[in-house]
């Protein structure tokens, strides 16, 4: 998963993912049958680690934007390394276009499970009245993911972290204006 994390699925050639597997190319094949099929595998992987740490930060009990804050700083947090790969799921989209639908599918559903974990936030702080009837839990949820993926991605190329930081103040602004007062 790495491999491709830090290099793209383009970029990540079969040596260097059995060099990082410790395996050999028969090996890579027998189990994975193609560089395709394991980068699906690391894809939901990641998915079954990084997607679903967010995801339980969001679920915690307790004050849904609260819960949405706290995911955005677990998520500066964890890109706030020196060199940060970015989101797989956002690297990967910018290698593959809609043109290519299997893999464009697997994308749009790893992504779609970070939607729908903000969007039953955003649908919670609207059944308390925290965020107006107006607002539409979906096109929040959608710009949380847009907001996560540009935090993340930006980590890859600009190590300064005034520029991330501002991005979650940027978020956190959003947020707030939300609240019904």
């Amino acid at each position: 998963m790495r491999v491709f994390w830090a290099k793209g699925y383009s970029g990540a050639g079969l040596a260097d993912l059995q060099r990082a597997m410790g395996i050999g190319r028969k090996s890579l094949y027998d189990t994975f049958g193609n560089k395709r099929r394991l980068f699906e595998a690391c894809l939901q992987r990641y998915t079954d680690t990084v997607v679903l740490a967010i995801t339980e930060v969001l679920a915690r009990p307790g004050p849904p934007l609260d819960n949405i804050r706290e995911s955005l700083e677990y998520i500066h947090r964890a890109n706030g390394k020196r060199v940060s790969n970015g989101c797989l799921l956002g690297v990967s989209m910018a290698q593959f276009r809609t043109d290519q639908p299997e893999i464009s599918e697997i994308l749009r559903n790893h992504l779609h499970v970070l939607e729908a974990a903000f969007e039953a936030q955003f649908r919670r702080a609207r059944e308390l009245d925290q965020i107006s009837d107006d607002s539409s839990p979906r096109d929040l949820a959608r710009a949380m993911v847009a907001t996560v993926q540009g935090l993340t991605l930006i980590r890859r190329v600009n190590d300064a972290p005034a520029m991330s930081r501002g991005i979650l103040r940027g978020a956190f602004a959003m947020l707030d204006g939300l609240k019904v007062r």
